[in-house]
């Protein structure tokens, strides 16, 4: 196993777990900017008030891309399954 491998697998493995979180990191931001606009627009100052719309929003967007998510994590083990005679040589 050569340095130039561990490197590879590990981005491959950052790509990987960016791009899994990535959705619902993104529903959270785009709620979380929403509700700042509407609180700078109504100007009620209620830290708790985006809690419970970015939790229900990550909630959702877990519910979407779930499949997506399990489909690219079982690819990327399948993927290091299938290195381990590489690996050993």
């Amino acid at each position: 196993m050569t340095p130039q491998m561990v490197v590879s697998i590990g981005r491959e493995a950052l790509i990987l777990t960016v791009m899994i979180a990535g959705p619902m990191l993104l529903f959270g931001l785009i709620v979380g900017l929403a509700i700042s606009i509407f609180q700078a627009v109504t100007q009620i100052n209620e830290m708790t008030l985006t809690f419970v719309p970015k939790i229900l929003a990550m909630a959702l967007a877990l519910l979407i891309f779930l499949p997506w998510m399990i489909n690219m994590a079982t690819d990327f083990t399948r993927h290091l399954f299938e290195m381990i005679p590489q690996l050993a040589g």
